[in-house]
């Protein structure tokens, strides 16, 4: 299967047995046409006859290792019929977070909730991010998960921001509300929270101690926790559920995935509004913009979100935040997606994707159509 871009919009195409997609578009931008390649020969089968929950959250780390945060306990019973004591070859269910090298080997895996000794595991799994101490985050969307939880590269426990219980509001410095996403800013030291599916904000702690440091709405507004119904004629002054994505570019701009109001939103890194990027804003469904992971240029010129209702990957300008091209459909065969859920990319372009009811990881090696990487 083969996946090729050319510009301005996706289409499906019978190749040889297999479904290519397209970007069509002008012949005046057809050399930038950018071309990725399913890689279906990565992960490698897991080890210890291992099966994978859905997949809750990935990231490429400094070192172009992947790492994933499963849901253990959405692995159903038929599933794991060796670990229940039946009479069967497999399967035993993996732990929450395991790291895949390039060649697609599991190189470790630890943590879940039966793991768990003095401090709360989330409900429901959800996001990850590697700092660049190499300190492994996760948060949790359960219904009562109000944390966001900090280990050592190996897993051993640092620190909880919140814990399991009753949620709260977006005004709350303690704790986070079902939060979504995290990233780190090397800069300052400070965890950056995409908060989340109950609360409606993006919140700021120290890495180091939690203690809390600002946050912010839309806009750059005090947030709040009005119910934001999406409309495509309307945009909203908050935030909706979930605020679901949130990464820093190399010069300092923070940028939130608004999930359920089909757009993108740049900060300062005080909270100060910038700019507004709508992404299919007459879609049907909200739900375009799940996570966005930039071109590894020096300009990061090129931006990719995460469609979950569409099964797509837009690609989006930086200068001018237009819509370029997309690719994929919704399925359950190689390239495509069921319920698309986070994506990351490495150092060379390859782009990596997470599924939730999918329950998988799957590459599209990078062919071509972009600038160089690095420079």
């Amino acid at each position: 299967m083969k996946l090729a871009g050319t510009l301005a919009t996706a289409a499906a195409l019978a190749l040889a047995g297999a479904a290519a997609f397209a970007l069509m578009g002008t012949a005046a931008v057809a050399q930038q046409a950018p071309k990725f390649e399913i890689d279906t020969s990565w992960p490698k089968p897991l080890p210890n006859n291992w099966i994978f929950g859905q997949i809750a959250g990935i990231f490429v780390d400094k070192d172009d290792n992947v790492w994933i945060s499963q849901r253990p306990r959405t692995v159903n019973d038929r599933d794991k019929r060796a670990e229940r004591g039946d009479k069967s070859i497999c399967c035993y269910t993996a732990p929450s977070v395991v790291e895949f090298n390039q060649a697609g080997d599991v190189v470790k895996a630890w943590g879940g909730p039966k793991a768990v000794q003095g401090y709360d595991w989330p409900q429901n799994e959800h996001g990850m991010f590697i700092d660049y101490k190499g300190n492994v985050w996760l948060g949790g969307n359960g219904e009562n998960d109000g944390m966001v939880v900090k280990f050592t590269n190996d897993g051993k426990f640092l620190m909880s921001i919140g814990n399991s219980a009753k949620q709260t509001n977006s005004l709350d410095q303690a704790r986070v509300g079902r939060a979504a996403d995290m990233v780190v800013d090397q800069a300052t030291n400070e965890l950056y929270v995409a908060d989340g599916y109950f609360n409606h904000r993006v919140v700021v702690f120290d890495a180091d101690t939690g203690a809390f440091k600002r946050t912010w709405g839309a806009y750059g507004k005090p947030p709040t926790d009005e119910k934001i119904t999406y409309d495509p004629k309307v945009l909203p002054q908050q935030f909706n559920n979930p605020v679901h994505g949130i990464r820093i570019t190399a010069d300092g701009q923070v940028v939130v995935s608004d999930r359920g109001n089909n757009r993108i939103q740049v900060f300062q890194k005080d909270g100060t509004f910038v700019r507004e990027i709508p992404v299919l804003r007459d879609s049907t469904a909200p739900g375009v913009t799940g996570s966005t992971v930039f071109w590894p240029d020096k300009g990061q010129t090129y931006w990719f979100t995460s469609d979950d209702p569409n099964g797509q990957i837009h690609v989006i300008r930086r200068s001018d935040g237009e819509l370029v091209g997309s690719f994929g459909r919704v399925g359950r065969g190689p390239g495509e997606f069921e319920n698309l859920h986070n994506i990351a990319i490495d150092s060379k372009g390859n782009i990596y994707t997470a599924e939730v009811q999918g329950q998988r990881v799957q590459r599209f090696l990078y062919k071509g159509g972009l600038p160089a990487v690095g420079q």
